[in-house]
């Protein structure tokens, strides 16, 4: 299957390397023009929990017009940069081309429902974990399951289920689901209720749960996405959303946040599409979110100051 992954930095790589692996003609897409050079040089160095390697069968390009038409488009973008990514590479698209998203955060399903037929778009979650370590080089740090579905939540179509069943065969351990939505908004609440105050704290994963004051900031941030999903009538993938969180948090306590890293690098975060979403989600419902609201500003705060601090 000739696979297109819009935005190859760590997860991309992970999932596109993988696929090539497995057989697949993949082409990375990324704006960093070092790393699509270095794939290009020397092939995909892939390391830690699943072995260390070098992909070679595989290929990277700066611009989407390049890659050619894909069989699957894998959007693996910063949530603030799905829409102007897809924009700007309507060209993977064909007929009969399937577009999965595997990013976090809420809203970007329905951003590329806006600009590909939405009957082939899928929606996803992952449980994997990766950085790049370099131009050309990314270490997969975790493992976890793939969960794919229709966004709609209704029966999945063939084209979904050949997607599972081709994931699988790359060992990337997947279920087809008809409540991947469920799925994605049980992965949000984790990131609700750990990224911002890690941000805002400069404190790992685990200590957030060691301390009562971070313990009872994640409870209120938690239940507001809750109270917003029930109203929405998203059912959850756990039976207690706060627990799985605080769950999460312990199974990764040495580690720092995606978003604490983005601020430690002084990089843009994806706290509006996290903590921010369930503000406006609230807004749109008539649900107070005061605790997301204060600590989606103060993470904005903190981002447009860098050069401050």
């Amino acid at each position: 299957m000739k696979t297109a992954i819009l935005g190859s930095g760590a997860m991309g790589c992970l999932y596109g390397g993988t696929l090539a692996e497995a057989g697949c003609d993949v082409v990375l897409i990324d704006v960093w023009k070092e790393h699509v050079d270095a794939v290009n040089a020397s092939g995909l160095k892939i390391e830690g929990l699943s072995g260390n390697r070098t992909v070679k069968n595989i290929r990277g390009v700066t611009n989407p017009a390049d890659a050619g038409e894909a069989e699957l488009v894998i959007v693996s973008v910063r949530a603030m940069m799905t829409e102007q990514a897809m924009r700007g590479a309507l060209c993977l698209v064909g007929r009969d081309t399937t577009v999965l998203t595997l990013q976090g955060g809420l809203g970007n399903v329905e951003k590329l429902c806006g600009l590909v037929d939405a009957s082939r778009v899928v929606a996803g979650t992952t449980g994997h974990g990766a950085i790049l370590a370099g131009p050309g080089r990314v270490r997969h740090t975790a493992a976890g399951d793939t969960v794919i579905g229709p966004p709609n939540g209704g029966k999945p179509d063939d084209s979904v289920e050949k997607l599972g069943e081709l994931f699988n065969g790359a060992t990337l351990t997947t279920r087809v689901s008809t409540n991947v939505m469920g799925q994605i908004w049980t992965r949000l609440t984790v990131s609700v209720g750990i990224g911002a105050l890690t941000v805002l704290t400069g404190l790992k994963n685990g200590r957030l749960v060691d301390l009562p004051e971070t313990t009872e900031l994640m409870k209120m941030a938690i239940a507001e996405a809750c109270a917003v999903a029930e109203v929405k009538g998203i059912r959850f993938g756990v039976e207690n959303p706060l627990e799985h969180a605080t769950h999460i948090a312990r199974l990764t306590a040495s580690k720092r946040s995606s978003m604490l890293q983005d601020v430690m690098a002084r990089r843009p975060t994806e706290v509006s599409a996290i903590n921010g979403a369930i503000v406006e989600e609230g807004k749109k419902l008539g649900i107070p979110t005061p605790v997301n609201a204060v600590l989606t500003s103060l993470v904005l705060t903190r981002e447009k100051t860098y050069g401050e601090i």
